[in-house]
């Protein structure tokens, strides 16, 4: 039998909600964003590009596969996770399932948030919630599970410190290189936050992976003697990785194949001199379209951001327009006008989501063998 909590969200322009409680019980705070998809919520709710949020689930039923083992891995990565632990600061659904069944289910997904200490809300009408978001655009809230004084809540809500005024970057990135040994080419990875999937889809092309942190120095990754760089996904707002966006400008003078996901793609247009904002409810879900515009094919991608590159900025700039979102318009991807240097905004490796687009790190890996060759 399972002991019921309270629980309530209350958002910065009033709202409350109140539901029952789930995870761990506790009071959090941050930015409420939504994620419209239909399954994959271990990889959701472990992905570094959403910490410093609560996250919103607009599937009605969650939990229902309840949560795997880390002990299930791919070239030595976890399979089902995108990070070693929970990075979300709470978690708000419809509707839990607490009695999950699945081969691979090795707890539930309550249990799994009480030993990450992440708090959970659920009975809520998730959907009502995402209309307000996407009609005022995300805003910051406050998620208590346990018992709670509603003035006291609705208070808070005036004093709620915005996570996107910060480096999110600099605490989920890793504190010193690690190395993945294999057998071909030679890759740094500069990790902003990265998913687990991008290790995994990159290992899995034979690589020699070097992965260094966010602000590592230029000199020292070049003394790797790299055959290319990646650029990772990561949290919060671009603008405020000062130490990356210096690295990258020193890097886009090389002549080596750069490939930026996510906030790498953010950070290649900021090195080269272009301008990034924020969207008013961004992209996060599994269902997203991009037309590649010189193709004019329609993919269908993973993503998982709250801030876009301004279009009109890249015109003075050694990049031009790749992929646009086909609902909003938005740049998802460019390409450097004469380098081997390009960046997506979406997420190629998936993770979940659909594969459509995993021929990019194909395509790195060729522009690779393209300047080795060149080289020679």
């Amino acid at each position: 039998m399972w002991v019921v909590l309270k629980a309530v969200l209350a958002l910065e322009d009033g709202t409350i909600i109140q539901g029952k409680g789930f995870g761990y019980p506790s009071e959090v705070s941050g930015e409420v964003v939504f994620n419209t998809g239909m399954v994959g919520y271990p990889e959701a709710l472990t992905d570094p590009s959403y910490f410093g949020q609560i996250l919103v689930q607009t599937y009605v039923l969650i939990g229902c596969y309840g949560v795997p083992s880390f002990s299930l891995k791919e070239n030595g990565i976890p399979l089902h996770f995108e990070s070693d632990g929970i990075k979300v600061k709470g978690y708000a659904i419809s509707e839990l399932q607490r009695n999950p069944s699945h081969w691979s289910c090795e707890k539930s997904l309550d249990e799994w948030l009480y030993e990450q200490k992440v708090p959970g809300i659920e009975g809520i009408d998730t959907r009502e919630l995402t209309k307000k978001l996407r009609i005022k655009g995300v805003m910051l809230g406050i998620l208590k599970v346990g018992d709670f004084d509603l003035e006291e809540i609705k208070e808070k809500t005036k004093e709620i410190e915005d996570p996107n005024k910060k480096n999110l970057v600099k605490e989920v990135s890793i504190p010193k290189p690690i190395e993945y040994n294999n057998e071909k080419r030679k890759i740094v990875l500069i990790d902003c936050g990265v998913k687990f999937g991008i290790l995994r889809s990159l290992l899995s092309r034979n690589l020699s992976l070097i992965r260094v942190p966010y602000d590592f120095p230029v000199d020292k990754i070049l003394d790797y003697e790299p055959e290319g760089i990646v650029i990772s996904n990561g949290p919060g707002d671009p603008k405020m990785c000062e130490e990356t966006i210096k690295n990258m400008k020193e890097l886009l003078e090389t002549d080596l194949p750069i490939m930026g996901i996510c906030l790498g793609n953010q950070i290649l247009a900021l090195a080269s001199g272009a301008n990034t904002y924020k969207l008013k409810f961004g992209h996060r879900g599994q269902n997203h379209p991009v037309t590649d515009l010189k193709t004019k094919k329609c993919y269908i991608t993973s993503q998982n951001h709250g801030y876009a590159i301004e279009a009109n900025s890249l015109k003075e700039t050694d990049f031009e327009p790749w992929f646009i979102n086909a609902n909003d318009k938005t740049i998802e991807g460019i390409k450097h006008r004469e380098k081997r240097i390009f960046g997506v905004q979406f997420h190629p490796e998936a993770s979940p989501g659909p594969l459509d687009t995993e021929f990019l790190f194909d395509l790195f890996l060729k522009e690779v063998e393209k300047c080795q060759n060149w080289r020679k």
